[in-house]
Order: structure tokens, then C-alpha cells, then sequence
């Protein structure tokens, strides 16, 4: 399931964890990303898998466009 997101500069998700494996992409700006321990930060061009059961979490340094790939598909982005 692929989900496309925009956060604004500031936004920060809450620490969550999920059964789903998780392939951040960043289209556009940069993200400090936090999970298993480590904090990174992803610009334009960068990815990374979170594996399912991590807590994890997200924060927008600038204007971003992130898309996230879950495998298996999660029914709550269901529309």
C-alpha cells in the first residue's frame, strides 16, 4: 500500500509502532526520523525500511512530501 503524505515545517508525529513493514521515501524538503534507537535525517531522494513492531517516529524540518510503502496493506488509510 503506498500512501503519500505532506507535513508541514514543524509537524511531528507521535511514537508509534505497527506489525507492518514500512518504506520511507522522501519526495521533497527533509525529515529527522527516529526508530530503533537512532535518529536520522532524510532529505529529497532518501529512504528507509522500518520493520513491523519499531517504534518510530517522525518530525518535518521543512515543507516535506514523504510516500510511505506498508506491507500488508493497512485498512485504517482505507478510503
Amino acid at each position: 500500500m503506498l500512501v503519500r503524505h505532506h507535513f508541514s515545517r514543524g509537524w511531528k508525529g507521535q511514537a508509534h509502532r505497527h506489525p507492518h513493514e514500512q518504506l520511507v521515501y522522501v519526495v521533497t524538503g527533509c525529515i529527522q526520523f527516529y526508530g530503533g534507537g537512532k535518529t536520522v535525517d532524510l532529505r529529497a531522494g532518501d529512504s528507509l525500511i522500518v520493520e513491523g513492531d519499531v517504534e518510530h517516529q517522525a518530525t518535518a524540518l521543512v515543507d516535506s512530501e514523504v510516500l510511505d510503502i506498508f506491507v500488508p496493506y493497512r485498512s485504517e488509510y482505507a478510503q
